[in-house]
Parts: C-alpha cells; sequence; structure tokens
C-alpha cells in the first residue's frame, strides 16, 4: 500500500493515509520508526504489527489514562477513543480490556449515580440523564429497584416535600406567577404535576 497522505492533528500525531483513504493515526516516533514517508509503499507486514499490536496495545493504555482522572460509561469511553482518532475496531477492543477489570461498569456507575442524585432529582430525570450517558434505561431501573429494596430510595412524594423544605417554597404566601414558577421547577425536575398538587395540596391547605 502507498502512503499518500500524513496530515498532522497534533505537534505529536498524525493522520496516514494509504491508497488515498484515512488509515491511522500515529505518532512521530512511530513514524520515524516504521520509516513511513509519503510517496513510499508501506509493507504489508508492518501494517499488520501496527493495527494488531502496536494500536490496540496503545488503544488500551490510552483507555487506562483516561479512567485516572474521571470515571466513565462505555459510550463516554468509546466517544473519546473514537474522538482521539482509534477506530471503532480499536476503541472496542481498549473497552472490553478495561471492562474485564471492572474498571469501567455501567450498572456500577448507574447505581452510583442515583446515589448521588436521588435526593434533588425525580428518577425521570436521572434516567434521562444517565441515557445522555449511553446508560440504557433498563439499567438505571435495575439500580433504583435495588435502592428502594433495601430501603434507600424515597418515594417521589417524600422527595418532593424535602425539596419544598429545602427550597424554603411556601404556598399559602405565593402569588400566581410564583406558583407556576415552583411548579415549573418540578416539571423540568421530571416530577409528576399530579404528584406535585397533591403533595402540595396535603402540606400547604
Amino acid at each position: 500500500m502507498t502512503v499518500t497522505g500524513i496530515e498532522a492533528i497534533s505537534k505529536t500525531r498524525s493522520r496516514v493515509y494509504l491508497d488515498g483513504d484515512f488509515t491511522l493515526v500515529l505518532y512521530k516516533g512511530e513514524l520515524r520508526k516504521y520509516q513511513i514517508v509519503e510517496g513510499k509503499e508501506l509493507a504489508e507486514e508492518t501494517l499488520q504489527e501496527l493495527e494488531k499490536e502496536v494500536l490496540p496495545k496503545r488503544a488500551r493504555a490510552r483507555a487506562m489514562n483516561l479512567l485516572k482522572s474521571r470515571r466513565y460509561t462505555e459510550k463516554q469511553l468509546t466517544d473519546k477513543l473514537l474522538a482521539g482518532g482509534y477506530s471503532r475496531e480499536l476503541a472496542e477492543n481498549a473497552l472490553a480490556y478495561v471492562k474485564s477489570y471492572h474498571y469501567v461498569d455501567d450498572a456500577r456507575y448507574a447505581y452510583d449515580y442515583v446515589v448521588c442524585h436521588m435526593e434533588r432529582s425525580s428518577m425521570k430525570e436521572i434516567e434521562q440523564k444517565l441515557m445522555q450517558k449511553g446508560i440504557d434505561r433498563e439499567i438505571t431501573r435495575a439500580a433504583a429497584q435495588e435502592l428502594a429494596e433495601n430501603g434507600m430510595l424515597a418515594e417521589e412524594e417524600t422527595m418532593i416535600r424535602r425539596l419544598l423544605e429545602k427550597k424554603h417554597y411556601d404556598l399559602r404566601e405565593a402569588d400566581e406567577k410564583q406558583k407556576q414558577r415552583i411548579y415549573g421547577y418540578f416539571y423540568r425536575k421530571g416530577f409528576s404535576l399530579q404528584t406535585v398538587r397533591r403533595v402540595i395540596e396535603e402540606s400547604f391547605t
């Protein structure tokens, strides 16, 4: 295959095009080591070494390095690797590697997220936020179910009362505009307006 282009994407990395198609992202040291120069042929055995040994190892190392600074869901980590120039195959290979050590665990992520946010967010809002992170709704619901069975997840009515107290909302002194703002707050948080009205009527009548 012929190296038809080498495009710098940072001070240290470049995209390598083979026969006109984008194929690899390599570091400058790797370009030198494998003598990859625009216009020259790239031996098939060299390409195989890069694709089967060098890049998978680097993708796994990149995934591990990313996880040192923060937690990721499967989707977030995959997207991060893809954005870094790794192919879908390499990203999935790296994901499988870190998952094998439980460094990425969507079920655990969902459970911890629910614990962290259940005092100030409805389960509907939590589900939506986690879906944006790539976690299936059923995984979130399983986490919530586990918490509920252990008596750790409050009922929606209790959560609404807590938020009313925390926000110091008192409907007895609120005008119509303030009431609409209060209802809007709970609606945006994903609570059932029917439940919100019932709790407010019970609390302030």
